[in-house]
């Protein structure tokens, strides 16, 4: 374990990346498993060390909105204005992209997904590494996002050479992204930056079906996490929705020996004798992101063989973005009680 707060730290890890290999590196969204996102192998030896299906494109991480002419086509006006609001930060933008870029890492797509992440550590390896990094989360593919470092050895000990331990993320769910090779532009998958946000800069943004529903076997992902179940632990998930004590006589007519209840803090008297783990306050958005995945990871043990998990009623600014994590954790099963 490295640490992001001594420079030492930071440059054995960009020369680890020069030299061909991969570690993984806090952002403020989630942990991100970085290689070389020019070369192929590398990016291979991404997908295989998280078990990631190959038809799921990764996001391509640069310094500064200054280095989007490097790896994309075109840069319109409104990615411009988009970097000018949001970057460094939470927002990945999807464009036409340059050749240099493998199709590994877009899985073929003539696209590409970019951002420039803005936790100081990840820039400061992006700078001595001098290359943009292909990164998705640092986990197993389809488990709950890492948030800690801990949680990346969790899932990859011994599978990768290094992780740079930069405390919790600040955000908690992987970035927003937003493709602008349509028109309207579309919200692909919600985050950190919300829709609302979107709208003030584009004005008409679509949402992506796969935002809100299964996208169909034979669709092409033009992001990643629209198409796979993912963020789950390994107990089937089950959404509730719908007042409280109702919630709480469902999971309790299910007849189950040991269900497991995830909540808002407020609501764990509601749902005494039963496991309970809970992840914020219902109104507090920021938090909920901030303790989702740390509390789906807490119910991944063998004795939890079901879940039930309570969502935010709202589906705006950061909420939309739990409520997407919740959803495709539990493959879209909701029970409204």
């Amino acid at each position: 374990m490295l640490d992001a707060g001594r420079p030492a730290d930071v440059a054995s890890v960009a020369a680890i990346l020069r030299d061909g290999g991969i570690a993984a590196l806090p952002t403020e969204t989630v942990y991100g498993l970085a290689g070389n996102a020019l070369d192929p192998d590398v990016v291979g030896a991404i997908y295989a060390a998280k078990g990631r299906p190959s038809d799921n494109p990764l996001i391509v991480h640069v310094a500064s909105a200054e280095d989007l002419p490097s790896v994309a086509r075109t840069v319109p006006a409104a990615a411009r204005a988009l970097a000018d609001r949001f970057w460094p930060g939470p927002l990945t933008i999807v464009l036409p992209r340059r050749d240099v870029i493998p199709d590994r890492v877009t899985a073929g797509l003539d696209t590409v997904a970019v951002r420039v992440p803005a936790h100081e550590a990840f820039r400061a390896v992006l700078r001595a590494a001098g290359m943009p990094l292909a990164a998705p989360s640092a986990n197993r593919a389809g488990s709950p996002s890492p948030t800690t470092a801990a949680h990346v050895l969790h899932d990859l000990d011994g599978r990768i050479p290094a992780v740079l331990d930069g405390g919790p993320c600040d955000v908690g769910v992987e970035s927003t992204v937003v493709d602008l090779t349509r028109t309207p532009p579309r919200l692909l998958r919600p985050g950190g930056v919300s829709l609302e946000q979107l709208r003030e800069v584009l004005g008409e943004v679509e949402v992506d079906p796969a935002v809100v529903g299964v996208l169909a076997g034979d669709a092409v992902p033009g992001a990643p996490g629209m198409k796979y179940r993912h963020y789950a632990p390994t107990a089937p998930v089950v959404v509730l929705e719908g007042a409280v004590d109702a919630a709480a006589a469902y999971v309790r007519a299910q007849g189950l020996d040991h269900p497991a209840v995830l909540c808002f803090d407020e609501e764990r008297p509601a749902f005494a004798g039963f496991e309970v783990v809970t992840y914020g306050s219902a109104g507090d958005a920021a938090g909920l992101a901030r303790g989702l995945f740390d509390a789906l990871r807490a119910l991944d043990r063998p004795e939890v063989t079901h879940i039930f998990a309570r969502c935010p009623a709202a589906d705006d600014g950061l909420n939309r973005a739990v409520r997407n994590r919740l959803l495709k954790a539990a493959a879209f099963r909701v029970a409204a009680v």
